[in-house]
């Protein structure tokens, strides 16, 4: 065995595709090229970026600028002291003795929000001077502490997760 009788085993090397060898090599004529066009000339290296003079997509669409939080949820947001301003003022009734409610259509009214079908929310800036009944859907822990303080009430708006039953309808056992 001389090392001209050497070869790689059977299956191990594939050969290299020879284009341009002729017809009935499958890759003859031109070559895998197709027919005419930039990339079917010698020396064609266009970047992967390239789109044939038209407009880049990186130039047509403008910079991004962060990111948009799908999960992100846009408050209608009014402060404490706001609220307790507009109690003293007449803008949100009061009813003798008992607690203000104050909710989202009592502050639309009193000018307070704009628009009553984002959630609402109660910041903590200002004082409290009122005894309060606020309905909200959030608070912060400032505007929770200082309606407390002023002998009020905060009540989270819940929506529930599940669907109740029907009034005078059992509900549903559990088979689980």
């Amino acid at each position: 065995m001389k090392i001209h009788d050497l070869k790689p085993a059977e299956g191990s090397v594939t050969k290299k595709v020879r284009v341009g060898r002729g017809i009935a090599s499958g890759k003859g004529k031109t070559a895998g090229r197709g027919t005419k066009g930039q990339r079917a000339r010698a020396g064609a290296s266009i970047p992967a970026w390239f789109e044939g003079g038209q407009t880049p997509i990186h130039v047509r669409i403008p910079k991004l600028r962060g990111f948009r939080n799908i999960n992100d949820v846009e408050y209608e947001v009014v402060n404490v002291g706001a609220i307790s301003a507009a109690v003293e003022a007449g803008r949100i009734a009061a009813e003798g003795g008992a607690p203000v409610t104050v909710n989202t259509d009592t502050l639309k009214a009193a000018g307070l929000v704009r628009r009553d079908r984002y959630p609402l929310k109660v910041l903590g800036h200002g004082e409290v001077s009122a005894k309060l009944f606020v309905l909200a859907d959030a608070f912060t822990r400032s505007a929770r502490e200082k309606i407390e303080a002023a002998g009020g009430t905060a009540q989270v708006i819940e929506v529930p997760s599940e669907p109740l039953a029907a009034l005078g309808v059992d509900a549903p056992a559990d088979n689980g």
